[in-house]
C-alpha cells in the first residue's frame, strides 16, 4: 500500500509545465470531462453563453461577496432553467474544502443523471477551488486515483490548485485507497 502514498511535490509536478512554471487557463471554461465543464466567473455571469454551451446546473465554489468570491445565487439563474448550488470557499491553503467534496459531488452527480445534464463548475479563475472539486468527484464517484483524475483535468484545462487543496486531494486519495473505493 505504501508505494499509494502521493505527496503534494507529485501532484504539482503533474500541473506545471517542463519548465516548472504554471500556465492561467487560456479559457473562460472548459469541458474537462463529458459534460462536466470548469471555468470562472464571466463564463458564470454569462447565461447565454452557458445556455449555448447547454448548461442545466452550475456549481459555484467561490459563493460569497468579496474579491475572492462570485457573488451569484439561485435568484441569479432564476427564470433560466439552470440549477444552481453554492459553495462559500476560499482560496486559501489554510481552508477546508474537502468539507464540500461529498456535496459537490452529490450535486455534480444530480446533474449528470439527467437525459441532457451538464454541470459548471466554476471558482474567480476556474483555477484552484473548481477543478478542485471536479477532481474530488471523479475520484469519488468514477474512481479515479487522484494522479489520473488530476490528469484528466489538467489535460483539458491549465489549472493549480493551492497546496492545501493538493493536501486534502491526497489525504482524499489514502482515504478511498483504505477502503478499497478506487481502481488500482
Amino acid at each position: 500500500m505504501g508505494d499509494y502514498q502521493i505527496s503534494v511535490e507529485e501532484l504539482n509536478d503533474l500541473l506545471s509545465n517542463e519548465s516548472g512554471c504554471y500556465s492561467l487557463p487560456s479559457a473562460h471554461s472548459n469541458e474537462v470531462v463529458p459534460r462536466i465543464h470548469v471555468g470562472n466567473a464571466f463564463i458564470a455571469k454569462n447565461i447565454v453563453r452557458l445556455q449555448r454551451l447547454g448548461i442545466t446546473h452550475v456549481l459555484n465554489a467561490a459563493e460569497g461577496k468579496s474579491f475572492m468570491h462570485v457573488n451569484t445565487n439561485a435568484e441569479f439563474y432564476e427564470g433560466t432553467g439552470i440549477r444552481y448550488h453554492g459553495i462559500k470557499a476560499n482560496d486559501t491553503q489554510e481552508f477546508n474544502l474537502s468539507r464540500y467534496f461529498e456535496e459537490a459531488a452529490d450535486f455534480i452527480d444530480k446533474a449528470l443523471s439527467q437525459k441532457d445534464g451538464r454541470v459548471l463548475v466554476h471558482c474567480r479563475e476556474g483555477y484552484s477551488r473548481s477543478p478542485t472539486l471536479v477532481i474530488a468527484y471523479l475520484m469519488l464517484r468514477q474512481r479515479m486515483d487522484v494522479r489520473s483524475a488530476l490528469s484528466a483535468v489538467r489535460h483539458k484545462r491549465e489549472i493549480g490548485p493551492n497546496d492545501g487543496f493538493l493536501r486534502q486531494l491526497c489525504q482524499l486519495n489514502q482515504r478511498l485507497l483504505c477502503e478499497g473505493k478506487l481502481k488500482t
